[in-house]
């Protein structure tokens, strides 16, 4: 069975991701940090949709973390396949001079360092190299990236800036060693990270008429995308980032 690691699998992207995964026949683990509730709803849809799934809690900025997660997943599911590299925080929107030391260093920790622990654990036992059968990684990026989030939260852009050169570098290493690696780069989606992470509600409605398309994407839109660099469809692909942002 192929075996896909979602991590920030219990909300938003994540778990679309997840029961889409599950769909095409994944079995699923969808990783956690603290909402150990929406994990668990996550399962039990995947579950009662006749797929398998487990959920499990780890913070991907710890190496000790990490190393449970992909131990613990491979026991219970068997060998991790497939990574789609999700979990994500933006902290409070505010002008960078008044951010916190605090809120950069979580930011930076999960949606970068998060990044690096978990592809390089996943790298170490999917290598051909190293003895293992090869597989597929998902970055999870942002349009902020390029945007640069100017007023909102321009270390979160940063953050999302150094997981795009992630994945080209980390792509052209490991594209003779069975494992492809790519990036989806979501634009306005319609999730809960717009008013429990950045504490700003209005956000959503500000930003689209700045967008091409006027209207906001949905997580099952990014899902469809993520799924689509796992999958053999996308065989020849490797260190692209393909941007699905209503054309912001």
């Amino acid at each position: 069975m192929k075996v896909l690691l979602v991590t920030g699998g219990g909300r938003g992207i994540g778990a679309a991701i997840a029961r889409l995964g599950a769909k095409h026949g994944y079995g699923v683990c969808v990783n956690y940090h603290n909402d150990a509730t929406s994990a668990a709803q996550v399962m039990a849809d995947i579950e009662k949709a006749g797929g398998k799934a487990i959920a499990v809690q780890a913070n991907v900025s710890k190496p000790q973390d990490v190393l449970r997660l992909f131990d613990e997943t491979e026991k219970r599911l068997g060998k991790i396949t497939h990574i789609a590299n999700n979990a994500g925080i933006t902290g409070k929107s505010s002008r960078f001079a008044d951010v916190s030391y605090e809120t950069m260093r979580d930011v930076i920790d999960i949606n970068l360092m998060g990044k690096l622990l978990v592809a390089q654990e996943a790298v170490r036992r999917m290598s051909t190299k190293r003895g293992g059968a090869g597989g597929a990684i998902v970055n999870l990026s942002s349009a902020a990236a390029l945007l640069g989030a100017p007023g909102e939260y321009v270390w979160y852009a940063a953050s999302k800036g150094g997981v795009e050169s992630f994945t080209y570098g980390l792509a052209r290493e490991v594209a003779e060693e069975g494992i492809r690696v790519n990036a989806v780069v979501p634009g306005m989606i319609d999730t809960e990270i717009h008013e429990k992470s950045t504490g700003d509600a209005s956000r959503v409605e500000r930003i689209r008429p700045s967008i091409p398309m006027k209207r906001i994407g949905t997580a099952d839109e990014i899902a469809q995308a993520v799924l689509f660099l796992l999958s053999d469809q996308s065989s020849y692909t490797t260190g692209s980032l393909l941007r699905v942002s209503g054309g912001r």
